[in-house]
This record gives C-alpha cells, structure tokens and sequence, in this order.
C-alpha cells in the first residue's frame, strides 16, 4: 500500500514539475557554472537559454523537452564528471591485472608469446581499417539521437522508455568508473602498469593516424575533452548500438536488423581494433545495456498498470473515509 501510494505521489510530482521552474534547473546551474569559470563554450549558450525556452514557451515545447530530458541530464552528467575526476581512484586503478585477465581468457597465441587482441591489432594495423573504425566512432552519439528522434515519430512511449535507458545506462557506467577505474589499453602501451592520475585522455594511435590523414582534428578534440582516463569498463561505446539493436529488434524487419548488427559488429571491432578497450570491457558493456534495457522495459511496462492501481486504492480509501461534516 506504500509503495503504491509512493508511485502516486511521484507521478504527480512529476506532472507538477513539468511546468515549474525546475524542469531546466540542471542545464541552467551547469551553465552558470562554467561561465562562472570563465569556460565559453557554445554548449552553455544552448543550456542557458534554450532550455528554458523550451520549458516555456508552450505546452508543445515543454512537452519536447521532458521526453528529451533524459538525453539532456546525460549531456549535464558527461560534463559534470571532470569536477569528481579522481574521486575513487587513490583506492588504485586497474591496469595490468585487467590486460592480465583478457590475455588470460580473450588472448590469441601460447605461452610467452600470448597477447591480447587489441595489442595484435597493434601490430597488424592498416589504414583502411583505421578509417573504417573510426567511422561508427564519430557518429555513434549521432546515431543513438537520431534513432531517438525516429522513435519519437513512430512510438512516443519506446522514445521515452528509450531515452530513459540511456540515462540509466550512463549512470551505472559512470559510476563504475569511480567503484572500479580501470585503463584501456592506449594507457598500458604509453605508461605500463604505473598509475598517473595526471595523464590526459587520448584518442589513441588510430584515430591520431585519422586526424592527420583527413588533415582535421576531429577525435583530438573530441577525447581532449573528455575528463575519464580510467573509464574503460563498461565500454559505453558497445554499450550503445546493443540497447539500439535491442529496441529495434521487433520493430524492424530484414533491413532495419541487419544495419542494428552492423553497427553493433562494427563499433564493437571497432572498440578493439582502436586500442581503446579490452575485450572484457565490450563484453561488460554488453552485459550493462541488456541488463538496462530489460529493467527499464520491465518498469515501464508495470508503471501504468502500478499507477492505475495506486489510484483506484487512493480513491476507495478516499471514499470510506468519513467526511468531517457527516454526523
């Protein structure tokens, strides 16, 4: 009877916030902040006056920006992150007993000459792959937005439940990141197992050769942004195109399921090959985005029938409760 009086309150809390002046509170202090640092970046522009704009406007906008709200809170969390950039990291970071483990149970060759794949990949690397690799690299943030945006025209509610998935999938991935910080292979090659909680992100040697061939500096930029050296597991990257081909599995046909496994084939090979993850990270990753997807698709599916029901009970027990002008 609690939990479902709980479920009630919240919805209608949820309901009463969706016109307050709440609902862009996180994206408007995020740019206040930074602005505050003296940081000037056109991201803050878009926090600090669309958000609200949309809040506003209309009932129309502020309904667009509750089902994009998740997405948002992502994008307040990723660049939140560098303020707790080594919170969790002096209880030690793993970097050669994770590289031991994947040589252990994903390693190719015997004996002493036994390696992992993604250093043999190092070895053998070429450009053609390098360019293939790097392609669901620069485009998997896009990808995931834009299948948001097609559900959104063909099933608001899988948008929701879509866009929610991916909040919590980032949330357990970030937080792992803190509870078990671990480095991806570029770190090992560059520094061994000593740890420097003062080294940078990279984007590693692939995706520099990338850069320089295409004379732009588009994943320099990208991983000089980023404030996680030690967030190889999960790998997010995976993570992603799994929950994609996931949602998209019954609701697609031949061609739709074969492009969600191309991509999911290509951005884990990809993960690899670009010397950006072990091999236990992607299966990890994996795991994450189906356990996610599950839940969130179990919860929303109990959700309306658990409100329905707080509401009847809230309404009978209303109703037998004696009014305070009866007799």
């Amino acid at each position: 009877m609690i939990a479902r009086r709980a479920v009630t309150l919240l919805r209608r809390a949820v309901d009463r916030a969706r016109g307050s002046w709440l609902l862009p509170a996180p994206f408007v202090a995020l740019a206040i902040v930074s602005l505050s640092r003296g940081e000037r970046r056109w991201e803050q522009v878009v926090l600090l006056f669309v958000a609200p704009i949309l809040a506003y406007a209309s009932e129309r906008t502020r309904r667009l920006l509750v089902l994009v709200y998740p997405l948002g809170l992502v994008g307040v969390l990723y660049d939140s992150m560098r303020y707790v950039r080594n919170v969790g990291l002096d209880g030690g970071v793993h970097v050669c007993d994770l590289r031991a483990f994947d040589r252990r149970f994903f390693g190719i060759g015997s004996g002493a000459a036994r390696t992992t794949l993604p250093e043999w990949f190092q070895a053998h690397s070429s450009p053609a792959l390098d360019l293939y690799c790097a392609i669901p690299y620069a485009i998997f943030i896009f990808v995931y937005v834009g299948y948001a945006v097609y559900l959104w025209f063909v099933d608001e509610g899988a948008m929701r439940r879509f866009a929610w998935t991916f909040f919590f999938l980032n949330v357990a991935g970030f937080a792992t990141y803190h509870l078990y910080p671990a480095a991806p292979p570029w770190y090992y090659e560059r520094y061994g197992c000593a740890v420097d909680l003062a080294a940078v992100a990279s984007e590693g040697p692939n995706l520099a050769r990338v850069d320089a061939w295409l004379g732009v500096g588009y994943f320099h930029a990208m991983y000089g942004r980023a404030s996680e050296v030690f967030g190889a597991v999960p790998s997010l990257h995976v993570a992603y195109p799994a929950v994609i081909l996931l949602e998209g599995w019954r609701r697609h046909h031949a061609l739709g399921r074969a492009l969600a496994i191309a991509f999911f084939a290509s951005m884990a090979f990809a993960a690899i090959y670009l010397d950006h993850h072990w091999i236990t990270d992607a299966v990890v990753g994996i795991t994450y985005g189906v356990v996610v997807h599950f839940a969130v698709r179990t919860l929303a599916s109990d959700a309306p029938r658990a409100v329905a029901v707080a509401e009847r009970a809230t309404t009978s027990a209303e109703r037998a409760t004696p009014s305070a002008e009866q007799p």
